[in-house]
Protein backbone atom coordinates (compact mmCIF):
# COMPACT_ATOMS: atom_id res chain seq x y z
CA UNK A 1 0.00 0.00 0.00
CA UNK A 2 0.95 3.43 -1.01
CA UNK A 3 1.15 6.50 1.78
CA UNK A 4 -1.17 8.41 -0.10
CA UNK A 5 -3.99 5.31 -0.06
CA UNK A 6 -3.48 5.00 3.59
CA UNK A 7 -6.33 7.47 5.02
CA UNK A 8 -5.49 8.41 8.35
CA UNK A 9 -7.09 10.15 11.40
CA UNK A 10 -5.44 12.10 13.78
CA UNK A 11 -6.06 12.84 16.97
CA UNK A 12 -4.60 15.15 19.50
CA UNK A 13 -4.67 18.59 21.58
CA UNK A 14 -1.34 20.24 22.19
CA UNK A 15 1.76 21.60 20.97
CA UNK A 16 3.28 17.96 21.32
CA UNK A 17 1.16 16.59 18.62
CA UNK A 18 1.62 19.26 16.18
CA UNK A 19 4.75 17.77 15.19
CA UNK A 20 3.79 14.29 14.34
CA UNK A 21 0.93 15.74 12.52
CA UNK A 22 3.31 18.04 10.73
CA UNK A 23 5.62 15.28 9.56
CA UNK A 24 2.74 13.68 7.95
CA UNK A 25 1.07 16.22 6.32
CA UNK A 26 4.66 17.05 4.49
CA UNK A 27 5.50 13.93 4.52
CA UNK A 28 2.60 13.13 1.99
CA UNK A 29 0.45 11.35 4.19
CA UNK A 30 -3.35 10.91 3.84
CA UNK A 31 -4.50 12.70 6.64
CA UNK A 32 -7.87 12.78 5.90
CA UNK A 33 -9.51 14.26 9.45
CA UNK A 34 -8.16 15.70 12.57
CA UNK A 35 -10.02 15.33 15.67
CA UNK A 36 -9.27 17.78 18.46
CA UNK A 37 -10.87 19.35 21.97
CA UNK A 38 -13.91 21.64 21.82
CA UNK A 39 -13.07 25.46 21.56
CA UNK A 40 -12.75 26.82 25.19
CA UNK A 41 -13.64 30.39 26.48
CA UNK A 42 -10.31 31.88 28.27
CA UNK A 43 -9.61 35.06 30.32
CA UNK A 44 -11.67 38.41 31.86
CA UNK A 45 -12.87 38.27 27.89
CA UNK A 46 -14.03 35.05 27.01
CA UNK A 47 -12.54 34.71 23.83
CA UNK A 48 -12.69 31.27 22.20
CA UNK A 49 -9.23 29.54 22.37
CA UNK A 50 -8.55 26.83 19.94
CA UNK A 51 -5.80 24.24 20.29
CA UNK A 52 -2.55 23.88 18.97
CA UNK A 53 -3.90 21.04 16.57
CA UNK A 54 -6.68 22.71 15.33
CA UNK A 55 -4.52 26.35 14.75
CA UNK A 56 -1.93 24.11 12.46
CA UNK A 57 -5.23 22.07 10.96
CA UNK A 58 -7.00 25.26 9.70
CA UNK A 59 -3.51 26.19 8.04
CA UNK A 60 -3.33 23.22 6.14
CA UNK A 61 -7.17 23.03 5.23
CA UNK A 62 -7.40 19.76 6.81
CA UNK A 63 -10.93 18.48 8.24
CA UNK A 64 -11.75 19.21 11.91
CA UNK A 65 -13.92 17.44 14.44
CA UNK A 66 -14.69 18.93 17.32
CA UNK A 67 -17.01 16.74 19.32
CA UNK A 68 -17.86 17.26 23.21
CA UNK A 69 -18.38 13.52 23.54
CA UNK A 70 -16.26 10.92 21.88
CA UNK A 71 -19.37 8.41 22.34
CA UNK A 72 -21.81 10.91 20.38
CA UNK A 73 -23.18 9.07 17.55
CA UNK A 74 -22.90 11.93 15.14
CA UNK A 75 -19.35 11.66 15.61
CA UNK A 76 -19.22 8.15 15.46
CA UNK A 77 -20.91 8.45 12.47
CA UNK A 78 -18.40 11.15 11.07
CA UNK A 79 -15.44 8.58 11.60
CA UNK A 80 -17.38 5.40 9.89
CA UNK A 81 -17.99 7.65 6.61
CA UNK A 82 -14.57 8.37 6.23
CA UNK A 83 -13.51 4.30 6.38
CA UNK A 84 -9.87 5.27 7.58
CA UNK A 85 -7.34 2.73 7.79
CA UNK A 86 -5.60 3.69 10.92
CA UNK A 87 -6.01 5.81 13.76
CA UNK A 88 -3.31 7.65 15.58
CA UNK A 89 -3.50 9.51 19.00
CA UNK A 90 -1.34 11.97 20.92
CA UNK A 91 -1.77 13.78 23.70
CA UNK A 92 -6.14 12.83 23.55
CA UNK A 93 -8.42 11.93 25.53
CA UNK A 94 -9.41 8.24 26.53
CA UNK A 95 -11.27 6.82 23.39
CA UNK A 96 -14.04 4.22 23.80
CA UNK A 97 -13.88 1.75 22.06
CA UNK A 98 -16.27 1.85 19.54
CA UNK A 99 -14.01 4.86 18.75
CA UNK A 100 -10.08 2.70 19.16
CA UNK A 101 -11.59 -0.39 18.04
CA UNK A 102 -12.74 1.19 14.36
CA UNK A 103 -10.07 1.52 11.90
CA UNK A 104 -9.08 -2.23 10.04
CA UNK A 105 -5.39 -1.30 10.46
CA UNK A 106 -5.46 -0.28 14.48
CA UNK A 107 -5.16 2.41 16.40
CA UNK A 108 -1.84 3.53 17.55
CA UNK A 109 -0.69 5.85 20.57
CA UNK A 110 2.71 8.05 21.11
CA UNK A 111 3.28 8.33 24.50
CA UNK A 112 5.89 10.32 26.33
CA UNK A 113 8.08 7.49 28.26
CA UNK A 114 9.36 4.45 28.26
CA UNK A 115 6.08 2.19 28.79
CA UNK A 116 5.56 0.54 31.10
CA UNK A 117 7.12 3.11 33.16
CA UNK A 118 4.81 6.35 33.56
CA UNK A 119 1.68 5.70 32.42
CA UNK A 120 -0.33 8.55 32.88
CA UNK A 121 -1.31 12.22 32.03
CA UNK A 122 2.14 13.43 32.64
CA UNK A 123 4.77 11.21 31.75
CA UNK A 124 7.61 14.04 31.57
CA UNK A 125 7.16 15.81 34.45
CA UNK A 126 7.27 13.07 36.63
CA UNK A 127 10.64 11.68 34.95
CA UNK A 128 12.17 14.81 35.54
CA UNK A 129 10.56 15.33 39.12
CA UNK A 130 12.00 11.49 39.98
CA UNK A 131 14.92 12.58 39.09
CA UNK A 132 15.49 9.60 36.21
CA UNK A 133 18.57 9.76 34.29
CA UNK A 134 16.79 9.11 31.08
CA UNK A 135 13.22 8.69 29.37
CA UNK A 136 12.33 8.06 25.67
CA UNK A 137 9.00 7.72 23.69
CA UNK A 138 6.71 4.51 23.03
CA UNK A 139 4.34 3.89 20.36
CA UNK A 140 1.82 1.08 20.76
CA UNK A 141 -1.80 0.20 19.97
CA UNK A 142 -4.52 1.06 22.30
CA UNK A 143 -6.31 -1.61 24.16
CA UNK A 144 -9.27 -1.11 27.14
CA UNK A 145 -7.04 0.06 30.07
CA UNK A 146 -5.11 2.84 29.19
CA UNK A 147 -1.10 3.17 27.94
CA UNK A 148 -1.19 -0.85 28.17
CA UNK A 149 -1.27 -1.85 24.95
CA UNK A 150 1.85 -3.75 23.07
CA UNK A 151 4.44 -1.72 22.35
CA UNK A 152 5.36 -1.23 18.66
CA UNK A 153 8.21 1.14 18.97
CA UNK A 154 10.62 2.86 21.48
CA UNK A 155 13.52 5.27 21.66
CA UNK A 156 15.26 6.95 24.46
CA UNK A 157 16.90 9.93 25.29
CA UNK A 158 19.24 11.11 28.54
CA UNK A 159 18.00 13.96 30.87
CA UNK A 160 20.48 15.95 32.16
CA UNK A 161 20.94 16.70 35.66
CA UNK A 162 20.28 20.47 34.80
CA UNK A 163 17.48 19.80 31.92
CA UNK A 164 14.07 21.03 32.76
CA UNK A 165 10.70 19.66 31.43
CA UNK A 166 10.19 22.08 28.93
CA UNK A 167 14.29 20.77 27.22
CA UNK A 168 12.55 17.49 27.24
CA UNK A 169 9.15 18.07 26.32
CA UNK A 170 10.95 19.87 22.56
CA UNK A 171 13.39 16.56 22.19
CA UNK A 172 10.73 13.59 22.89
CA UNK A 173 8.39 16.09 21.06
CA UNK A 174 10.54 15.54 17.76
CA UNK A 175 12.25 12.07 18.37
CA UNK A 176 8.41 11.17 18.90
CA UNK A 177 7.10 12.82 15.46
CA UNK A 178 9.50 10.77 13.59
CA UNK A 179 8.82 7.74 15.15
CA UNK A 180 5.67 7.96 14.31
CA UNK A 181 6.24 8.22 10.52
CA UNK A 182 8.38 5.05 11.00
CA UNK A 183 5.74 3.25 12.78
CA UNK A 184 3.16 4.54 10.21
CA UNK A 185 5.82 3.10 7.23
CA UNK A 186 6.05 -0.16 9.25
CA UNK A 187 1.73 -0.43 9.57
CA UNK A 188 2.08 0.26 5.39
CA UNK A 189 4.95 -2.37 4.60
CA UNK A 190 3.27 -5.40 7.01
CA UNK A 191 6.39 -5.20 9.42
CA UNK A 192 4.98 -4.34 12.52
CA UNK A 193 6.55 -6.59 15.84
CA UNK A 194 4.83 -5.81 18.68
CA UNK A 195 5.87 -6.72 22.36
CA UNK A 196 3.52 -7.25 25.05
CA UNK A 197 3.71 -5.15 28.46
CA UNK A 198 3.03 -7.47 30.76
CA UNK A 199 6.31 -9.51 29.14
CA UNK A 200 8.75 -6.34 30.03
CA UNK A 201 6.90 -6.07 33.57
CA UNK A 202 7.65 -9.69 34.10
CA UNK A 203 10.87 -8.90 32.85
CA UNK A 204 11.17 -6.29 35.73
CA UNK A 205 10.29 -3.50 34.24
CA UNK A 206 9.24 -0.37 36.82
CA UNK A 207 5.45 0.57 36.36
CA UNK A 208 5.77 4.43 37.91
CA UNK A 209 2.69 6.36 37.62
CA UNK A 210 2.14 9.54 35.82
CA UNK A 211 -1.13 11.22 37.20
CA UNK A 212 -2.30 14.22 36.24
CA UNK A 213 -0.44 17.60 37.46
CA UNK A 214 -2.65 19.58 40.09
CA UNK A 215 -2.08 22.59 42.30
CA UNK A 216 -1.23 20.87 44.86
CA UNK A 217 1.25 18.72 43.43
CA UNK A 218 3.32 21.96 42.47
CA UNK A 219 3.46 23.00 46.07
CA UNK A 220 6.68 23.00 47.43
CA UNK A 221 7.78 21.58 50.91
CA UNK A 222 10.67 22.53 51.98
CA UNK A 223 11.66 19.74 54.33
CA UNK A 224 12.28 17.49 52.15
CA UNK A 225 15.91 17.00 51.14
CA UNK A 226 17.27 19.94 48.32
CA UNK A 227 17.42 17.14 45.79
CA UNK A 228 14.09 16.26 45.75
CA UNK A 229 13.03 19.97 45.61
CA UNK A 230 15.72 20.70 42.88
CA UNK A 231 13.99 18.12 40.97
CA UNK A 232 10.35 19.00 41.90
CA UNK A 233 11.19 22.55 40.49
CA UNK A 234 12.91 21.62 37.25
CA UNK A 235 10.42 18.99 36.53
CA UNK A 236 7.45 21.63 36.40
CA UNK A 237 9.04 24.03 34.47
CA UNK A 238 8.32 26.26 33.20
CA UNK A 239 4.76 25.44 33.41
CA UNK A 240 2.98 24.76 35.27
CA UNK A 241 5.56 25.79 38.01
CA UNK A 242 6.55 24.83 41.17
CA UNK A 243 5.26 27.62 43.96
CA UNK A 244 5.44 28.24 47.68
CA UNK A 245 4.18 31.24 50.06
CA UNK A 246 5.58 33.44 52.60
CA UNK A 247 4.02 36.31 54.83
CA UNK A 248 5.49 39.47 55.13
CA UNK A 249 3.90 42.77 57.22
CA UNK A 250 0.63 40.52 57.48
CA UNK A 251 0.20 40.03 53.92
CA UNK A 252 0.35 36.34 52.17
CA UNK A 253 2.41 36.27 48.90
CA UNK A 254 2.86 33.41 46.47
CA UNK A 255 5.67 33.18 44.20
CA UNK A 256 6.47 30.47 41.57
CA UNK A 257 9.96 29.31 41.19
CA UNK A 258 11.19 28.93 37.85
CA UNK A 259 15.41 27.46 38.39
CA UNK A 260 17.76 26.90 41.47
CA UNK A 261 21.09 26.21 41.62
CA UNK A 262 22.74 22.75 42.35
CA UNK A 263 21.79 21.54 45.81
CA UNK A 264 23.86 22.54 48.05
CA UNK A 265 24.53 20.63 51.01
CA UNK A 266 25.14 22.16 54.48
CA UNK A 267 24.12 21.26 58.25
CA UNK A 268 22.07 23.06 60.59
CA UNK A 269 18.79 24.25 58.52
CA UNK A 270 15.87 25.58 58.69
CA UNK A 271 13.43 24.62 56.03
CA UNK A 272 11.92 27.14 54.37
CA UNK A 273 14.40 30.35 55.72
CA UNK A 274 15.23 32.79 52.97
CA UNK A 275 18.03 34.68 53.32
CA UNK A 276 19.74 37.24 51.13
CA UNK A 277 23.54 37.98 49.93
CA UNK A 278 24.21 40.32 47.24
CA UNK A 279 21.09 40.27 45.72
CA UNK A 280 21.27 36.56 45.81
CA UNK A 281 18.25 34.30 47.24
CA UNK A 282 19.02 31.33 49.24
CA UNK A 283 16.35 28.88 50.81
CA UNK A 284 16.83 25.96 53.56
CA UNK A 285 15.63 22.44 52.59
CA UNK A 286 15.93 19.38 54.91
CA UNK A 287 19.46 18.70 53.80
CA UNK A 288 20.82 21.62 51.68
CA UNK A 289 20.29 24.79 50.70
CA UNK A 290 19.02 25.84 47.04
CA UNK A 291 19.76 29.01 45.34
CA UNK A 292 16.77 30.36 43.47
CA UNK A 293 17.88 31.96 40.25
CA UNK A 294 13.86 32.86 38.89
CA UNK A 295 11.15 33.60 40.08
CA UNK A 296 7.60 35.47 39.85
CA UNK A 297 5.53 37.03 42.47
CA UNK A 298 1.69 36.50 41.98
CA UNK A 299 0.35 39.27 39.21
CA UNK A 300 4.03 39.88 38.37
CA UNK A 301 6.21 39.02 35.74
CA UNK A 302 9.37 36.03 36.17
CA UNK A 303 12.39 37.64 37.26
CA UNK A 304 15.95 36.47 38.15
CA UNK A 305 16.61 36.64 41.60
CA UNK A 306 18.34 40.21 41.52
CA UNK A 307 15.81 41.92 39.85
CA UNK A 308 13.54 40.73 42.26
CA UNK A 309 15.56 41.35 45.61
CA UNK A 310 15.69 44.32 43.74
CA UNK A 311 12.19 45.50 44.39
CA UNK A 312 11.00 43.49 47.21
CA UNK A 313 12.50 42.38 50.80
CA UNK A 314 13.03 38.73 51.15
CA UNK A 315 14.85 39.01 54.88
CA UNK A 316 13.48 37.84 58.20
CA UNK A 317 10.77 35.49 55.74
CA UNK A 318 10.11 31.63 55.47
CA UNK A 319 8.41 29.68 52.83
CA UNK A 320 6.06 27.79 53.52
Amino acid sequence: MDKKDLKIVFFGTPEFAVASLDKLVEGGYNVAAVVTMPDKQAGRGHHMIQSDVKKYALEKGLRILQPERLKDETFVSQLKEINADLFIVIAFRMLPEVVWGMPRLGTFNLHASLLPKYRGAAPINWAVINGEKETGVTTFFLKHEIDTGDIIQQKKIDIAVTDNVGAIHDRLMELGAGMVIETVDDIINDSVTTIPQDALIDGGADTLPAPKIFKDTCHIDWNKGAESIYNLIRGLSPYPAAWSSFEKDGKEYSVKIFSTSLPMKCSGTKPGKVSVEKNRIFVDCADGKLEILSLQQSGKKRMDSDAFTRGFDLSEIYFK
